[in-house]
């Protein structure tokens, strides 16, 4: 299968599913509001285009991936471009919207799938929900969900942090995150492509929800690197970003990617991904 891809914000997780499609023959087209951004963007295997402030055509295009952030306003390429689309919503095969696992708020480290009722906490997942329900609300367009958990892989990570200097692992006792390695996001996507099923909504994260702190450390012994200081979430000194995620704790499921798609993780823990990072580098 092959076919035409635009992509919206075409960042991290996006270039890496361009640099699996574009040697199957697919045709990329990114999108960046940043200049600085489109000899990444040609990098990845894709044509690169500036927007908000350039054209964009919608002309031969099979495919539509969203990136790009919400704000209060809701989803900026509805905002701009909404029309057009709901214009040619036939015209697609397949649009995934990125959106998050922050869309189910605080369950005190309880597990989450996909039917769990949504109750963001903080006013990012409050807006991802505002932002799904607006491409859902588009008639006839056949939008995918796919709700990621923290993203990591090669670039980023507490591979890039411990090298700065000045990591410390924060405890707050009770407190796991899930994450996805970056290529098996891609994975996720590519695969549901391959197999379209318009309405559905997928969580994208590996199968080992764990502390924080316990990345940080298997990262530091990794890399032969002192352990980090620990300090208390309490006393410790945060953005309110920063302190707006530990505000949520939950596990979240990923039965659906595999039984739905097929896929298999090639990262299903930290410490898989951690030692492939490590091997890489």
């Amino acid at each position: 299968m092959t076919g035409t891809l635009l992509s919206f914000g075409h960042g991290y997780s996006a270039r890496a599913l361009s640099r699996q499609l574009a040697p199957r023959g697919w045709r990329i087209i990114g999108t960046s509001r940043n200049p600085e951004q489109m000899e990444a963007i040609r990098q990845s295997g894709a044509e690169p285009v500036l927007w908000p402030g350039g054209e964009v055509s919608f002309d031969g295009v099979t495919h539509l991936l969203i990136s790009t952030a919400p704000d209060a306003a809701g989803d900026p390429v509805l905002a701009a471009l909404g029309e057009e689309i709901a214009k040619r919503a036939n015209q697609f095969q397949w649009v995934g919207y990125l959106s998050t696992t922050a869309v189910y708020g605080d369950h005190d480290g309880a597990w989450v799938d996909e039917s769990t009722p949504v109750a963001p906490t903080a006013a990012r997942g409050r807006w991802r929900v505002m932002a799904e329900e607006q491409w859902q609300a588009v008639p006839d367009l056949p939008v995918h969900i796919f709700r990621l958990a923290g993203i990591y892989g090669p670039g980023r990570g507490p591979f890039s942090k411990l090298g700065k200097g000045g990591l410390r692992r924060i405890i707050k006792p009770g407190q796991v995150f899930s994450r996805i390695h970056v290529i098996d996001i891609a994975q996720v996507l590519s695969a549901s492509m391959a197999r379209p099923n318009p309405g559905a909504i997928y969580n994208v994260c590996d199968d080992e929800p764990v502390p924080p702190q316990d990345v940080i450390a298997y990262a530091a012994e990794l890399q032969g690197l002192p352990l980090p200081p620990a300090v208390n979430f309490d006393e410790a000194d945060l953005t309110p970003m920063a302190r707006s995620f530990y505000s949520e704790n939950k596990r979240v499921r990923n039965d659906k990617i595999k039984q739905e798609l097929g896929v298999e993780l090639r990262y299903p823990n930290y410490k898989v991904g951690l030692e492939a990072l490590a091997h890489e580098g």
